[in-house]
Parts: C-alpha cells; sequence; structure tokens
C-alpha cells in the first residue's frame, strides 16, 4: 500500500509539474513542450505498445522471469518468495527493457521506475511488483514514451519497505547486442 501512495504522489507531482511548465511563462521555449503527456502524441507512442508485451529478447532479462515470485505470508505481513532462477540473480549484471516511469521533475532522470508495460494514466501503476524495477542510473537518462534498455547490477529485494521486489543500480543505457 506504501508503494502505491508513493507512486501516486510522485506521478502527481511530476504530471502537475509538466502542466504548470505548459502554462507558465517561456513555454514555448520548454523541451518539455514538444510532446504533451496526456496529449495525441504520448497517446500514439504509447497505443503501439500498449496491447502486446514487449517481445522477449536473447540476453535480456525477460518481465516473465521477473514475474516468478509470490507473496508468502509470514508472521503479519507478506514478503515476495522468488524462484530460484530469479533469486540466482541477485547482485549479478543484468540487461533489461522496459518503459521509463519518472520519479523526479525534468526531461532527464537519474531514479525512476522501469516498467513492463507502458505507463497509460498519470495516476495508475501499470503492474504489480514484479512488473517494476527502480532504477539508479550512473547519469540521467532522456524521458521518452519508447521502451529503452538498460544494463546495470541487480539486486533482488526480500523485505524493501516500500514494497519494491527489484532495484538496478549503476543503470547505463545500451542496445540489445
Amino acid at each position: 500500500m506504501k508503494l502505491v501512495i508513493v507512486f501516486t504522489a510522485a506521478l502527481l507531482l511530476v504530471s502537475g509539474s509538466v502542466l504548470a511548465q505548459q502554462k507558465g511563462p517561456g513555454a514555448a521555449n520548454n523541451t518539455l513542450n514538444k510532446i504533451d503527456p496526456l496529449g495525441p502524441e504520448a497517446q500514439a507512442a504509447q497505443a503501439q505498445w500498449m496491447d502486446k508485451p514487449l517481445p522477449e529478447m536473447k540476453g535480456v532479462l525477460s518481465w516473465k522471469t521477473l514475474g516468478e515470485v509470490k507473496p508468502v505470508k509470514q508472521k503479519d505481513k507478506f514478503v515476495p518468495e522468488f524462484a530460484k532462477a530469479v533469486a540466482a540473480l541477485d547482485k549479478k549484471e543484468v540487461k533489461i527493457q522496459g518503459f521509463m516511469m519518472p520519479l523526479d521533475m525534468g526531461e532527464k532522470q537519474q531514479r525512476f521506475i522501469l516498467t513492463a508495460l507502458p505507463p497509460s494514466c498519470s495516476f495508475c501503476l501499470p503492474g504489480g511488483p514484479e512488473q517494476m524495477v527502480e532504477v539508479q542510473a550512473k547519469a540521467a537518462v532522456k524521458y521518452g514514451f519508447e521502451p529503452i534498455m538498460l544494463t546495470g547490477r541487480l539486486a533482488v529485494l526480500k523485505d524493501d519497505p516500500m514494497g519494491l521486489y527489484y532495484r538496478l543500480t549503476d543503470a547505463v543505457i545500451t542496445t540489445a547486442k
């Protein structure tokens, strides 16, 4: 529940900031105005990815693999129980593809959420914790609506206070090859 509240608040801040920048002074020169996140260009970019998952690629960690986890009740809370294949990825360098969900304001993001599905609503999460990876990039990454590919060190989180299952650190933009 904490995760939903934090992400909803972050999305409200980001979408409110973008709308304020569009209406504020100098909006014509603001690079964020090139594509209105609620406008037809964004909807068209998102629409091509909405009805099908990203294709699986050789050498790229699949969202299907990350989905091999189930919540298990321990005492008074639920904790993730990861399949052996997923647990073996802890502290390993991986390559993963997904959609950026910004957590801060601005055109470039150094900390964001990578999701299996594109965000379709500024107030909704596009999946459960098995379909999200918190990313801490080495350098800021330009926000966009297209899928991105990252390489970094994956942490499999067994008891994250925010309810996250995965974190990618020292992440850099990469290609499939």
